[in-house]
């Protein structure tokens, strides 16, 4: 998990990084940011309701899903505003893009943090045998 948390960390700081229009020089576009949405619907879907079965951080109401609501509606709107300038591309804003990141950036970046430290080792083994984590559909 923490090698996919790096990976979006440094994803986000590069998009904000190039938001001045100069990804697509470095051979990437914006929709390919959308691909956190994937990892936190894997998790909603499979991960999360197993993990809820004995710890309470990942149940419905809890810290977890709390930040990946947050997390949602930064990536529903970074979802809104490439649509629009994919039909319109004189419209693009590095302004309006690192606004948009900057509204979910500490959630994002905290619920990172948070996750990799409830899955560490040493937590599990509170919850869960090596017997029953080798069962986990990861």
């Amino acid at each position: 998990m923490e090698r996919f948390h790096t990976y979006f960390r440094q994803e986000f700081d590069q998009m904000y990084e190039l938001a001045d229009g100069s990804f697509e020089k470095h051979g990437m576009s914006l929709p390919m940011f959308l691909n956190l949405e994937g990892h936190h619907g894997i998790e909603e879907a499979y991960i999360f309701p197993k993990l809820a079965q004995r710890m309470v951080e990942f149940k419905q109401d809890e810290k977890h899903r709390e930040s990946h609501k947050g997390i949602h509606d930064g990536i529903d709107k970074l979802g809104e505003l490439v649509l629009r300038w994919r039909t319109e591309p004189s419209a693009y804003s590095p302004t309006e893009l690192r606004g948009c990141l900057d509204s979910f950036r500490d959630v994002l970046f905290r619920h990172l943090d948070e996750e990799v430290n409830d899955l560490k080792a040493s937590n599990m083994r509170k919850y869960w045998t090596l017997d029953e984590m080798d069962q986990f559909m990861i």
